[in-house]
């Protein structure tokens, strides 16, 4: 299994971007998925994850109502859009899969991850 992330780059404050994570290897529709950041000098962080199973997603409490995870399994993509984004939304972003994922939160749930791809919210 092999994911990528792509949509990062340099946004001002308030802006939007909308990142991809497109799975190759397998299908995607067989797992949930997660979008994981971290910024330099801090711990990485759960940002969301949506089920493969029934849809259902996970928000921080820092992104909610602000971020939209989605998953097009046709095309074998996850979606992350940001919208409002802040100077603290900055990092590396990236997602994951994995078999069992029992909290969307807890990076140790996923097996597989991507190689990230840098958000920087600056004016």
């Amino acid at each position: 299994v092999q994911l990528v992330e792509s949509g990062g780059g340099l946004v001002q404050p308030g802006g939007s971007l909308r990142l991809a994570c497109t799975i190759s290897g397998d299908i995607l529709e067989y797992y949930p998925v997660g979008w994981f950041r971290q910024a330099p000098g801090k711990e990485r962080e759960a940002v969301s994850g949506i089920s493969n199973a029934d849809g259902s997603t996970y928000y921080s409490d820092s992104v909610k109502g602000r971020f939209t995870i989605s998953r097009d399994d046709a095309k074998n993509t996850a979606y992350l859009q940001m919208d409002s984004l802040k100077p603290e939304d900055s990092g590396v972003y990236y997602c994951a899969t994995g078999i069992l994922v029992i909290d969307p939160a807890r990076a140790e749930d996923y097996d597989d991850w991507g190689q990230g791809t840098q958000v920087t919210v600056s004016s």
